[in-house]
């Protein structure tokens, strides 16, 4: 049996079988298709060509406009000179009064008469939107503009139909509404009635107002609310009046004016084979007022007036309990309690103070230098046998972020371990590869620009992101790759340890701190301790001490240069601690915020030693050089402060130099959860600073990498000049200041060895508790100023007082600086024949 012949698909196989010729032929069509639609899209993607277009835009706008304008007065007599045919109405140009002549007359007779009516000015306004938006100005929302003009322009139409056709019917030489007004009107009353019309009307009104604003919905509640408020008030009025018999009213209860009620409510480049593609994001920015508004205390209101009965007492005034906690009497009274009022007139500083460079328009990308350094990246992991899906750049001020899909199968630890390939391709000074990215199924690849931006602080003092802000404590540090303002909150860090090389940007980057602190706070809502080993830094600063810096009471200069003066203010620091968790006890708080909370609420009594507590900020710079000369006496201090002054409003910063582990121990690292790398030298330092590698592979000048947590956020620091930041501190001197400093508590202690002199102690005049402390100091064989306090419940300076007083006594010996006092005395029997010789 002979082999059957296999079927031949012929169809398929003519269709197939094409000559060179025509394949050739076919190829250069789609290929000459796609150029020309690149051609075209590059063409109208230019920004000239953009520009021109708006401009355009503009000048049709302007004519179109005047044509409208010129319609109200000229109309009447243009109006039958129109209804001619073309060539009739080009003999007649003289006749026509409209100030833009023929093409005018006609456009403003169809847009008003025909079209829309008045309401068609809402159409000029979008295309004016759309038009700057071309030429790269953004003046409003172009989506927000189109929904809101042509809603305007459809509802005043059919408004203006609807209520002027029967009012004014002939006498306007035009509709108010247009044609399609009256129509639109017309054909819905046919329906539904004039009363049905006027409902639907009114109700897309509502409908739009409360889409567009939210104060629409309590602006109608408040209508009704009065309304009512005002009808029980005649009501209750006309009974008393006609009532036979005298009212009654309990003794004792008071008629509170109406005034004192408080409120109760309280561009793209796409590349065919890998989709590569760039991207950046502007942020936009929003205007900055000069001028400081002062709010009211408190916003009458009497929505929610009750009657009460007040039991009979001699006082006029709130009774505090025993915490000091007292009733609503006093808001009612007096209104919430404003810190900012001794200091009503201070104006912030403006951002007119500070430098605005050429990079704050935008950042100028690159296109060639892109394309060179995706196309080696490329090529060199296809070296290496690593196909890649996508590639997609990212372009920041000072770096490229590089993202690439791998093809599957393609081990990320293959591409980890080709950096110092990639790195030597681009001939970059340093590159980071973060595989994969957090959060994303990519990895990363971080070039440096051959031209980075610089990131001035006015650019980001004046973003959108920190004007509207609502951090207790705003931190604006700069800006991340894709040009937004990276910002941090102080309070929720809560402390801060900032590490880098000797000219990386670490004074510049603290710098950037105090700057943004001082735009956002007032002097009554901020305190800032500023330690300055080097005497340079921050000596710029000492001009608003009666603003803005705490000090000791002792102290000549409010920035604290000796290192002495370092110890007692930290442990004077702490004595404020301790005595804001007393008020914070007494309060039956748990932080700072609930505890102004209640104070501005007057609920907190002043005469029982409640006050506003300002936020206070710890600034250390070269934290090395502390550690060297003071060793655990600073350390300790700091790691105190660190690890329980959060919930009282006490913050941290220390920077420094030399991020060894014999700096940067292990105390401050478990304290200082946020933290702030700048270049360094090692690898060890970067894992030092940040637990991770990373901070070794950054450019300088500004480049970090901010840690909270387990993410690295890498951001180009703000850059803030000495002129600029003596512009701010002029400004902000030149501003009503307190009489003082902000006093720290007073410290009670001296340097190690140090006696007190027996001649400033009065021992006729010994504190009540003298005995008793005596006896639990040799008891417990401490002496320590801790103990005592801690024991009899009193504060710090008076358990210091008592310390001294049994120095002089010679129960106790000198002060140690940081560690308790010798007990001289070891027996009972040797105190109690000290204590009889006493006078």
């Amino acid at each position: 049996m002979a082999p059957r012949k296999p079927i031949r698909n012929t169809v398929l196989e003519r269709t197939s079988a094409k000559s060179p010729r025509e394949t050739a032929s076919a190829a250069t069509k789609s290929s000459n298709k796609t150029s020309s639609f690149q051609s075209a899209k590059a063409f109208f993607a230019d920004e000239r060509t953009r520009f021109i277009i708006g401009l355009f835009l503009v000048i049709t706008v302007i004519y179109v406009f005047f044509s409208l304008f010129s319609y109200f007065f000229t109309g009447a007599a243009d109006q039958s000179k129109l209804n001619v045919g073309w060539a009739e109405l080009k003999e007649m140009r003289s006749e026509i009064q409209n100030w833009t002549s023929v093409t005018g007359a006609i456009i403003a007779e169809t847009a008003i008469n025909q079209w829309f009516g008045v309401s068609v000015f809402f159409i000029l306004a979008f295309f004016t939107v759309v038009a700057f938006r071309l030429m790269r100005v953004k003046i409003y929302p172009l989506w927000k503009a189109f929904l809101q003009c042509a809603f305007w322009t459809i509802w005043l139409s059919v408004f203006l139909g609807f209520t002027t056709s029967s009012l004014l019917g002939d006498k306007l030489f035009f509709a108010l509404g247009g044609q399609h007004g009256n129509k639109v009107s017309a054909w819905v009353v046919s329906y539904v009635g004039i009363l049905g019309t006027a409902l639907i009307i009114t109700t897309l009104l509502i409908l739009y107002c409360v889409i567009a604003s939210k104060k629409t919905i309590p602006f109608i509640k408040n209508l009704f609310t009065r309304k009512n408020k005002e009808k029980s008030e005649t009501t209750a009025v006309y009974e008393l009046e006609n009532e036979d018999r005298e009212p009654s009213v309990a003794v004792g209860t008071e008629i509170v004016d109406e005034d004192w009620i408080s409120s109760g409510n309280n561009d793209d480049d796409d590349e065919q084979n890998l989709g590569f593609e760039i991207i950046t994001e502007q942020e936009d920015n929003i205007g900055f007022e000069t001028e400081k508004t002062d709010s009211q205390p408190f916003a009458p209101n009497t929505d929610d007036v009750g009657f009460e009965i007040t039991p009979n007492s001699s006082s006029a005034s709130a009774e505090a309990d025993e915490n000091g906690e007292t009733t609503n009497y006093n808001l009612e009274k007096l209104g919430k309690y404003d810190p900012t009022l001794d200091l009503s007139h201070y104006h912030f500083p403006t951002p007119n103070l500070l430098k605005i460079y050429d990079s704050d328009s935008g950042t100028a990308i690159d296109i060639e230098e892109q394309k060179d350094n995706k196309n080696r990246i490329i090529k060199t992991l296809q070296n290496y046998g690593v196909e890649i899906d996508k590639i997609q750049a990212t372009v920041g001020p000072t770096i490229t972020l590089y993202e690439i899909v791998p093809k599957a199968g393609v081990r990320i630890s293959k591409i980890r371990n080709l950096e110092s390939d990639i790195m030597l391709s681009l001939a970059a000074t340093g590159i980071r590869i973060i595989a994969p990215i957090p959060g994303k199924g990519t990895i990363g690849i971080e070039v440096p620009n051959n031209s980075p931006q610089v990131v001035s602080m006015h650019s980001v003092i004046v973003s959108k992101k920190f004007q509207e802000s609502t951090f207790e404590l705003p931190v604006v540090f700069g800006k991340t790759i894709t040009n937004e303002a990276f910002m941090v909150d102080l309070t929720k860090m809560p402390h801060l340890l900032v590490a880098g090389a000797t000219g990386q940007g670490k004074s510049v980057g603290l710098n950037a701190i105090i700057t943004s602190l001082l735009y956002k706070k007032h002097p009554a809502e901020l305190k800032l301790v500023l330690v300055d080993p080097k005497k340079v830094e921050f000596n710029i600063y000492a001009d608003i001490d009666k603003h803005f810096l705490a000090k000791m009471p002792d102290g000549e200069d409010a920035i604290i240069t000796d290192t002495s003066k370092v110890v007692q203010t930290l442990n004077s620091l702490c004595m404020e601690m301790d005595d804001r968790y007393d008020l914070l006890k007494k309060a039956h708080t748990r932080n700072i915020r609930e505890y102004n909370e209640k104070f501005i609420n007057r609920q907190l009594n002043p005469e029982k030693g409640h006050r506003f507590l300002p936020y206070i900020v710890v600034i250390v710079d070269e934290f090395g050089d502390l550690i060297m000369t003071a060793g655990k006496e600073v350390e300790m201090p700091i790691a105190r402060i660190a690890q329980l002054a959060r919930a009282v409003g006490i913050h941290m910063i220390i920077a420094t130099q030399r991020p060894s582990v014999n700096i940067i121990t292990g105390i401050i690292k478990a304290n200082f959860p946020a933290r702030v790398a700048f270049k360094v030298s090692s690898m060890m330092d970067s894992r030092t600073i940040l637990d991770a590698p990373g901070a070794n592979q950054l450019v300088g000048r500004g480049d970090m990498l901010f840690s909270q947590g387990n993410d690295l956020t890498r951001v180009q620091c703000a850059f803030v000049d000495t002129p600029e930041v003596e512009k701010i501190v002029n400004h902000i001197y030149k501003e009503q200041g307190y009489p003082t400093a902000f006093y720290l508590p007073e410290y009670v202690g001296g340097e190690g060895g140090e006696s007190v002199n027996a001649e400033a102690v009065d021992m006729n005049r010994r504190d009540p508790l003298f005995d008793d402390a005596a006896r639990l100091i040799v008891a417990s064989q401490q002496g320590s100023t801790s103990l005592i306090q801690r024991k009899f419940s009193i504060g710090y300076n008076r358990a210091g007082r008592l310390a001294d007083q049994l120095e002089v006594a010679g129960i106790i010996g000198a002060t140690q600086g940081s560690k308790p006092r010798d007990v001289l005395v070891q027996t009972e029997y040797d105190l109690e024949r000290i204590l009889k010789n006493l006078p």
